[in-house]
């Protein structure tokens, strides 16, 4: 076997934590990827720790692991996920796609201790490029929606480190109902919005969170001062929370000089080499 496997990282327009509580979301996929190229041997691993505990989970023999990542470690950007869905698409090959998203998850629960729902496998798994994917883990279903021009997302780095394995994610129980209700809410509002009214769920989306408790003082003072910032429409914590990136929706590409608008990108690759 000599396979290679390019995985993309997703951005979640709205719709956090959302995904274990049979909710909506909106992600689309990145031009940030992570690449596993795996190669047979006789004998023996070659690769980092981590990635030959995940091939030899899924009963992968012998092989070179090699793993070359553009995709920021505990940023709310699926990095593990990327990363356990390239390690399945490498052993089991074009799998049905949501087969592929549930061995994966059962790879970080089993060996990443990762308490995660479905939302970063699937983003990535029914990932279509110029589109955003609508979708309801109730059914599982997906629905397509072109990702509109005029939406500029930009990525701004909090710089406060998390782990999904430290994390709670149900750390609200109480108040968990009564987000998923309105973050459901502000899904169905964003289709095809105006970037006005997206960037207000988005803030009404980072303000629920809030309420959640899966945020930090520090998170919430950097997202309110970038929402107070000239030309930003909306802006809110993204992924588990307690660090990572925050989604900014801006109103041209001259805003936020320093960091560049995110590029959408399509669904994972296997190349058989």
């Amino acid at each position: 076997m000599h396979r290679r496997v390019t995985v993309p990282a997703r951005v979640n327009i709205i719709g956090e934590h959302t995904d274990y509580g049979q909710g909506l979301a909106l992600p689309f996929a990145i031009d940030r990827s992570l690449v596993l190229t795996i190669k047979s041997r006789e004998t023996g691993y070659s690769g980092a720790d981590t990635v030959i505990a995940l091939w030899q989970a899924v009963g992968g023999l012998p092989a070179d692991l090699v793993v070359n990542s553009e995709i920021a470690q505990g940023k709310g950007m699926s990095s593990s996920a990327a990363l356990c869905l390239a390690i399945v698409l490498g052993k089991h090959g074009n799998i049905d796609p949501l087969e592929a998203c549930k061995k994966a998850q059962s790879l970080e629960h089993e060996v990443l201790k990762t308490p995660c729902g479905l939302l970063d496998q699937m983003a990535i798994m029914f990932a279509k490029s110029q589109h955003c994917s609508m979708i309801d883990f109730s059914t599982m279903e997906v629905q397509y929606h072109d990702l509109p021009t005029n939406w500029i997302f930009k990525l701004v780095d909090s710089n406060i480190e998390r782990k999904l394995s430290e994390m709670s994610y149900n750390s609200n129980n109480d108040y968990l109902d009564q987000h998923v209700t309105s973050e459901n809410q502000r899904v169905k509002q964003a289709i095809g919005a105006k970037p006005e009214t997206l960037g207000k769920l988005l803030n009404q989306s980072h303000n629920s969170l809030k309420q959640l408790g899966v945020s930090t003082p520090e998170v919430d003072s950097l997202v309110e001062n970038l929402q107070q910032t000239n030309g930003v429409l909306g802006a809110r914590m993204m992924g588990g929370g307690f660090g990572g990136m925050i989604l900014v929706l801006v109103d041209n590409e001259t805003v936020l000089p320093n960091h560049l608008p995110v590029v959408s990108s399509r669904a994972p690759l296997l190349e058989e080499l």
